[in-house]
């Protein structure tokens, strides 16, 4: 059996910390908590729960995953965040691969919760994520955002079973204030990555498809109100994302 780090990177999580830190308890040998300073009581709740912390300041969510990922006591890895509650099926699911440990990395499936409501449509569910990973065959990648587990060439990934409950957005003025956040960050990607021409296919018929493909193509219409606010916001988001990118481009190109 190997033994295993939960690894969970935090800023201002007391909301959520404790919910994530109770359930993880039988299947970690460590739980170290990275923690960008928090200014609540977020590591003291982490230290309440026999966690490891360690405060560094945040220098964008790739650098400190992997500076979290380099941390951790052991080489296997199960990297959550604080918002993420593990299901009884899918600590047995761990538990599974750590007496029998078979692939570079295992990816898992996220149930969120939207203001209340499990949403199992839209292209919100099974939303895998690579998360437990042996952390000597891979690394975190990506730019400023959408950081992404990569496993070396020729290495192999397997599924696990079971969900972590993903307690997303409580209300719909968070989901809108992340959303600005987000698409700030995604157009200074873009940016970076030479991808400046906006025209009016990305601002009207991008955000309209983006609607259409999520609320109906994907189903979300069955998830009620929730369904019919994520697919609205998220094809806000689409247009946001745009319409940031092209002020930036003009503003760097007077």
């Amino acid at each position: 059996m190997v033994s295993l780090s939960v690894v969970i990177i935090t800023f201002n999580e007391a909301a959520n910390i404790a919910r994530c830190l109770q359930a993880v308890g039988d299947v970690a040998d460590e739980v170290l908590v990275i923690d960008s300073f928090s200014t609540d009581d977020t590591v003291e709740i982490c230290r309440q729960h026999g966690a490891r912390v360690i405060q560094h300041a945040f220098a964008g969510y790739v650098e400190q995953k992997n500076y979290a990922t380099a941390q951790a006591q052991f080489d296997h890895v199960l990297q959550l965040d604080a918002d993420e509650v593990l299901t009884e099926e899918l600590r047995q699911s761990i538990r599974a691969a750590k007496q029998h440990w078979q692939h570079a990395a295992y990816t898992l499936a996220r149930l969120t919760n939207y203001c209340g409501h499990w949403v199992r449509h839209g292209g919100w569910y099974p939303d895998r994520k690579l998360r437990l990973y042996d952390r000597r065959l891979g690394r975190w990648t990506g730019l400023l955002l959408h950081e992404r587990y990569e496993v070396a060439a020729s290495h192999t990934t397997g599924q696990l079973a079971g969900d972590a409950l993903h307690y997303s957005y409580h209300s719909i003025a968070q989901h809108v204030s992340q959303l600005n956040k987000f698409t700030s960050i995604t157009a200074q990607e873009l940016a970076l990555r030479g991808k400046t021409n906006v025209t009016l296919f990305h601002l009207l018929l991008k955000p309209l498809w983006k609607f259409v493909h999520s609320y109906f193509f994907r189903l979300g219409l069955l998830d009620g109100f929730a369904g019919l606010c994520i697919a609205g916001i998220s094809a806000w988001g689409v247009f946001l994302k745009f319409a940031k990118l092209k002020t930036r481009t003009e503003r760097a190109e007077a």
